[in-house]
């Protein structure tokens, strides 16, 4: 999961592969709650890491659920609906389905067996009403207190005494903010529908059907078979109990899917479809719709029971106005393929995007305008037509993983013919992890772009001017690629003695360096999947690097694997000719200056550190050789770049020097 402040994307050109999502959100609470509230032990399958389901867990484990991991599933041991722990305080962050759902039920379990639980979660959360489900709870009997706004999280739930509930009359509850409050009272009341029926009307509209459809199909599943009424009058019969169904598997998320199946309609070629694997024409999840919007846009897509292949059909796209009631969450991602449409795309019966984790609909509005399209918002809708001067843009997320998620295709710009193509920034990208943790992952992996559209930073300098721990930092800092090229010959010249090759034989030596397998993941550098890291640091292995190095065969076989680390969405690359052989395009080269005296202090401490004695003296006459042989090299000599930015790094922290360096690169940003 990236967790930088911020991620740059290029301009991106082709899409294609295949993705498994990760389980369905919506499900995966769902599920745990059931589970958590049933008789008997459930193992859960392909359930969803994310943030969403960990405030589940963490309030299960509060209640008392025996909650452990068993090989790819979890087992959860159900509570029966008696509550273990009667007095705790459960925080939920943004999970609104977790809230509303928990509200419903642990208000029913206080009232009926005496508890009282406090409920919040992070501000926003305490923004997003929840009055609707405290005022369908009240008349029951049930004890609910605002500890803040009126209308609002954080709640008391309980006072710690036993009331008797009243289940005569119909409970009533507004369905046209959230169906989230009608789930959770679905969810809750097959716990003490013991004696009775117990009925639920819906006030108004009911927004959202399918989300409740995925509530009555998993409520089946644990052994409640819940009357609906043409989705205004919902009966819970007498004598429900929820009963584990021992095993069960959470399908991919359908509203995660929506990204891709737009990547696919944006970027795939009919002969090579963007395969999306985890829903298809089996799915329960409401959200699956999307894929037919996206056709009616003009996408192509084939369907099996489990899965979808989604490629470009028409193009551009064709501009549609969309009832988007049962597909909220998914809808966002319609209003970014209208910018590749030929008109002007309205989506309507949004209301509910102002409730959700921010108000999306001013959000989006927002966010869009700053890529250049033209947007109208009202009350429950939003008009998008497309950039006729697309704009690099830093896209604010509002702590919202789908406006982080839909947002990035807005990277695509190309493809509706920006000229320039325009890169694109996500700020805050880890809010993803409400549902999709490994979300620009697993689109890095799907996608590809020109070679020059890719950013590379250079980071050259002489031996322990600390250019590799700079280039590693920054990288980290940028969410970008790191290569240490130095590595790289010390990897090749490893590799060599381990399969016996000489390191004379210059021709076995280039055939071994072309197939190295060698990746870096910050201060992780792996050969043949071995951490080697130390290894590579010994002044033996350094040694032998310099001989491997002087033949020019093995030099072209690792240019070739150097260049291929410029990979989606940036490299920051170190050594001693990044700058002036490897990369000469660079959008920024650096030059480490370091005096040779600081350079000898760092060497020594490093080795003191390490139980290696040394003098300091002797180091600096050895810097000294050194950089006098490789400034005077024949093939690729050590020399700043002539566009390089020179950085004297011999009185400045590592901090400060990686401050400096992304400075340089803000500088050179259009955002």
């Amino acid at each position: 999961m990236y967790t930088t402040p911020f991620l740059d994307l290029p301009p991106l050109l082709r899409a294609g592969g295949t993705l498994r999502l990760p389980g369905s959100k919506s499900i995966s609470n769902r599920v745990l709650l059931l589970a958590g509230l049933s008789v008997g032990t459930t193992r859960v399958h392909d359930l969803l890491e994310s943030d969403d389901t960990q405030v589940m867990l963490d309030a299960l484990r509060t209640l008392g659920c025996a909650i452990k991991s068993d090989g790819d599933a979890l087992r959860i041991a159900g509570l029966g609906g008696r509550i273990a722990t009667r007095d705790a305080a459960i925080f939920l962050g943004n999970s609104g389905t977790s809230t509303r759902s928990l509200t419903a039920a642990l208000a029913l379990l206080a009232s009926a067996q005496g508890g009282r639980f406090e409920i919040s979660g992070v501000p926003r959360m305490h923004e997003r009403p929840i009055g609707d489900l405290v005022d369908a709870l009240t008349p029951l009997g049930c004890p609910v207190d605002y500890l803040g706004q009126p209308g609002f999280p954080p709640l008391r739930l309980g006072d710690g005494h036993v009331h008797t509930l009243q289940l005569g009359a119909p409970i009533r509850v507004r369905g046209n903010v959230s169906s989230q409050f009608l789930t959770g009272l679905l969810l809750a009341l097959p716990l003490v529908a013991t004696q009775q029926d117990v009925v639920v009307e819906v006030v108004g509209e009911l927004i959202s059907q399918p989300y409740i459809a995925i509530t009555l199909d998993l409520l089946e599943r644990f052994g409640v078979h819940v009357r609906n009424e043409e989705w205004a009058r919902f009966v819970i019969p007498a004598g429900s109990r929820l009963r584990s169904p021992g095993e069960i598997h959470v399908e991919g998320d359908a509203s995660s899917a929506s990204y891709f199946v737009a990547l696919g309609a944006l970027a795939a070629q009919p002969d090579k479809p963007l395969r999306i694997e985890g829903m298809g024409s089996a799915s329960i999840q409401g959200d699956v719709r999307f894929v037919a919007a996206a056709q009616a846009m003009g996408a192509q897509a084939r369907f099996g029971a489990n899965w979808v292949e989604v490629s470009r059909g028409r193009w551009p796209l064709q501009a549609i106005t969309l009832d988007c009631n049962h597909m909220p969450d998914a809808a966002m991602t319609l209003a970014v393929m209208a910018l590749y449409a030929n008109g002007t795309t309205r989506l309507t019966n949004i209301g509910s995007w102002r409730v959700k984790e921010t108000d999306r609909i001013a959000a989006m509005a927002t966010e869009l305008r700053k890529l250049g399209a033209t947007v109208t918002e009202g009350a429950d809708f939003i008009e998008v037509s497309p950039p006729t001067a697309w704009r690099a843009a830093a896209i604010e997320t509002y702590d919202d993983h789908r406006i982080a998620m839909c947002l990035s295709l807005a990277a695509f710009n190309a493809l509706a013919g920006a000229a320039p193509p325009q890169p694109v920034r996500i700020l805050d990208p880890k809010c993803v992890a409400k549902t999709f943790p490994d979300y620009f992952e697993s689109l890095f992996s799907l996608v590809d772009t020109a070679l020059d559209h890719i950013p590379v930073l250079t980071i050259d300098g002489p031996t322990a001017s600390g250019k590799g721990t700079l280039a590693s930092a920054v990288a980290q800092r940028l969410g970008y690629h790191f290569l240490d090229s130095g590595a790289v010959y010390r990897a090749t010249a490893l590799a060599a003695t381990r399969r016996g090759v000489a390191l004379d034989d210059e021709a076995a030596l280039a055939s071994l360096a072309a197939k190295l397998n060698l990746t870096f993941d910050g201060p992780s550098i792996r050969l043949d999947g071995e951490e080697v890291a130390e290894l590579l640091r010994q002044e033996a292995v350094g040694s032998m690097a310099s001989k491997v190095s002087a033949f020019p065969r093995v030099r072209d076989a690792l240019r070739d694997l150097q260049l291929s680390f410029r990979r989606v969405p940036g490299l920051v690359a170190d050594g001693r000719d990044m700058g002036t052989i490897i990369f000469p395009g660079a959008d920024l080269k650096v030059f480490l200056t370091a005096s040779v005296a600081t350079r000898a202090e760092r060497r020594h401490k490093q080795l003191i550190s390490k139980g290696i004695s040394s003098n300091i003296d002797s180091l600096r006459a050895d810097l000294e050789a050194r950089d006098a042989r490789d400034q005077s090299r024949v093939v690729a000599p050590l020399k700043p770049a002539q566009d390089a930015v020179l950085l004297d790094n011999s009185a400045l922290t590592i901090e400060a020097s990686v401050q400096a360096v992304l400075n340089a690169w803000e500088q050179r940003r259009p955002f």
